[in-house]
């Protein structure tokens, strides 16, 4: 299958763009149970693009839910790889404010509920996660919003948070004290599993507020960031396909190498139906 430039994981109105030509809407199965939604695949600017939804159509699937694993393997099974992940955040410094955007390269995990990684009973297996984005791709998207006008903060580390709940004050205070830049409920597994399928990933943080720390304001609002996120749309639209002609051109990363040599059980004690349900993404593994 030929390879797509680029898979997108985000909200349904990234793809609600006049330039895209839609080609088609893929049902995409997987070994553990279908993504959040149909993957819709397009062109734009020449290049081939798949879009997948993370919450659903409507925004009906809540964080701990979100079928994580089903969501990376279908991008991976359909030729993705090179992995861009677009989400709200809530900002944990005074200089990151409301409106602006991240590309943060580090992550904290505090999900509880989740399971983040492909590895199960049967498949033993283990990825360095030191770097857990690729630094072209990152090192590309902070560019692009550069370069079309946006106020971007490159670096830093995003905490993930299992969610639906936002932050109490005493937890956003730990974790300011712990240094961290942006928090959120999503990115940290997709990052964890990205990985594992060897795919190159990074992440464009909407910041949309100040969680609650700042208590000179009110506390963060569904509907607060559901303005924001509105008003950001069309500018991560637009940084999608601004971001496109420099795909071509990214130096070599190691991304995919990271997870070649990750299965340590001994081939012949790896079931055979495992080892062909994992084979796009464990394949090398005989």
């Amino acid at each position: 299958m030929a390879d797509i430039e680029l898979g997108i994981i985000g909200g349904s109105g990234l793809y609600q763009m006049k330039a895209l030509e839609i080609l088609e809407k893929r049902t995409v199965d997987t070994p553990f149970g279908p993504p959040s939604s149909e993957v819709v695949i397009g062109r734009l600017a020449g290049c081939k693009l798949a879009f997948l939804p993370r919450h659903g159509p409507g925004h009906v699937i809540p964080p701990s839910e979100i079928n994580f694993r089903g969501n990376i393997f279908a991008m991976k099974k359909i030729g993705v790889r090179r992995l861009l992940s677009v989400s709200a955040v809530g900002s944990m410094k005074e200089q990151i404010r409301p409106g602006e955007f991240a590309v943060p390269h580090q992550f904290i995990d505090r999900t509880t509920r989740r399971v983040s990684t492909f590895f199960t009973t049967g498949m033993v297996g283990h990825v360095g996660f030191a770097d857990p984005v690729c630094p072209a791709l990152s090192g590309l998207l902070a560019e692009t919003a550069r370069k079309a006008g946006n106020t971007v903060h490159e670096g830093g580390t995003y905490i993930c948070i299992e969610g639906p709940q936002f932050s109490s004050r005493a937890e956003s205070n730990v974790y300011r004290q712990w240094g961290v830049d942006l928090i959120g409920m999503t990115n940290v597994t997709e990052a964890k599993l990205s990985r594992e399928a060897g795919l190159c990933y990074a992440t464009l943080a909407l910041v949309t507020d100040y969680d609650c720390w700042r208590e000179e304001e009110e506390a963060v609002t569904v509907e607060a960031i559901i303005a924001i996120m509105h008003d950001n749309v069309e500018r991560a639209q637009g940084m999608v396909q601004a971001l496109l002609p420099g795909l071509g051109g990214l130096s070599a990363c190691a991304c995919a190498a990271l997870a070649a040599n990750a299965v340590i059980t001994d081939p012949a004690a790896i079931p055979t139906p495992l080892k062909e349900e994992l084979s796009i993404l464990f394949g090398g593994h005989q």
